[in-house]
């Protein structure tokens, strides 16, 4: 996996939970954090891919989700939201990704930045998700490591 991927993902959960808690114009935060010097290793187009792509179908994405989670969506920790979120949209709109590296990559942001056991609730949901998303991929067996 493209370490200037998981730059992006990182980058597009910090601003998503800016956009949750602030509500600030998409425009506005990808310009706030091209701007940033500690953003050159990540892939700033798919960083604004992202972005863009959660803010624009947040209630389709939302939809998807409520149904596998114990408590309305706004209850869940803004981070881990924003997690889901961009979990949900590369399970849904980047089929070319496998969906273990989709779970795998948003695993590795809730160990970072969510609460404590918050990495197994991410993993649990979103897999849940890709096996309505995803039947058939999620079907075959893993590859060998």
């Amino acid at each position: 996996m493209s370490r200037s991927r998981t730059g992006a993902r990182r980058l597009a959960v910090q601003a998503l939970y800016q956009w949750q808690l602030a509500g600030q114009a998409a425009d506005e935060i990808e310009a706030q954090f091209r701007a940033n010097p500690d953003t050159r290793d990540c892939d700033l187009d798919y960083f604004a891919e992202l972005l863009r792509g959660v803010i624009g179908d947040a209630a389709a994405l939302d939809a998807s989700l409520a149904p596998l989670l114990a408590r309305p969506l706004e209850q869940v920790d803004p981070v881990e939201r924003a997690i889901l979120r961009v979990g949900a949209w590369e399970l849904r709109e980047r089929l070319e990704i496998p969906y273990r590296v989709v779970l795998n990559e948003a695993v590795e942001l809730a160990k970072r930045f969510g609460a404590e056991q918050g990495h197994r609730f991410i993993n649990g949901v979103l897999d849940r998700l890709a096996r309505t998303l995803r039947p058939t991929e999620q079907a075959r067996p893993a590859p060998p490591a």
